[in-house]
């Protein structure tokens, strides 16, 4: 080393050797710091989904405890997505919807015609959130996401206990437009949610988002929400998803098995 560190600045040599140096030691720098910060890392997206939890269900206030809140408040649950019971034997807190989603024997191909939401796969399992009141149900939160304009969008919708009333909506994570598809962030445009109702008297999904804005004295308003201005195509995207996660393909099963139970306890 001492004789490479002797040769003049322009050797080839010594640049390949330096650039070498610095690369390795880059690269050790790099890795310590993401083993370091891994458990940091799970630790916040841990609390930002309870914290999108609480406030698809309308708990978040500012300045709240969030950790104590949704222990106190939140009950998480595993649910078959095709029989729509409780699966007892994993853990919510560590199952992740998403890499499921990603394993062959943890999930199925949705077939085209019934992909309106274009998610191409769905895990076979998926996490439910009850907000209870004491001994009885409040709220459920269903974690939803389906394709937009430019990206898949990962939300949380909330019903009420009736399993069919929109409780609250809330997005999480896309890639959309800015100031077009970017507005289903907006806590305006969210609040149009709240009181809509996802199922007509057949229980069929039937909520929709509109081209324009919805007329109060139509008949169908209570199933319809605005139209996003210049995103017409994220406006659809959200309208599929939501659609496609209260059928028989998504969380349709469960909810029909809470109300033909009268399950309003967490048990």
């Amino acid at each position: 080393m001492v004789g490479i560190m002797g040769m003049a600045n322009d050797s080839t040599k010594k640049t390949l050797f330096v650039a070498l140096a610095l690369c390795l030691a880059c690269s050790v720098v790099v890795a310590t710091a993401a083993v370091v910060l891994k458990p940091l890392q799970i630790s916040n997206q841990a609390y930002d989904r309870k914290l999108n939890i609480l406030r698809a269900a309308n708990l978040y206030q500012p300045d709240m405890d969030v950790e104590a809140v949704y222990a106190e408040r939140v009950e998480a649950r595993i649910v078959d997505l095709n029989t729509g019971e409780y699966v007892e034997d994993i853990d919510p807190a560590t199952f992740d919807p998403r890499e499921a989603e990603r394993n062959p024997e943890l999930s199925e191909r949705v077939p085209p015609k019934m992909d309106i939401a274009n998610i191409k796969s769905r895990a076979i399992y998926s996490p439910v959130f009850l907000i209870q009141d004491g001994e009885a149900l409040e709220t459920i939160v269903l974690p939803v996401h389906g394709y937009g304009l430019w990206s898949t969008l990962y939300g949380f919708l909330a019903l009420e206990p009736d399993t069919r009333t929109v409780a609250g909506l809330k997005f999480y994570e896309h890639a959309e437009t800015p100031g077009l598809g970017g507005e289903i962030d907006n806590a305006e445009w969210l609040e149009q949610w709240r009181g809509k109702v996802i199922y007509d008297d057949e229980w069929e999904p039937n909520i929709r988002v509109i081209k324009g804005t919805v007329n109060p004295d139509n008949p169908d308003a209570v199933y319809q929400v605005d139209g996003l201005a210049g995103a017409t195509l994220t406006s659809r995207g959200v309208m599929y998803l939501m659609q496609y996660w209260v059928s028989e393909e998504g969380f349709g099963p469960y909810l029909a098995r809470l109300r033909n139970q009268g399950d309003t306890t967490s048990g």
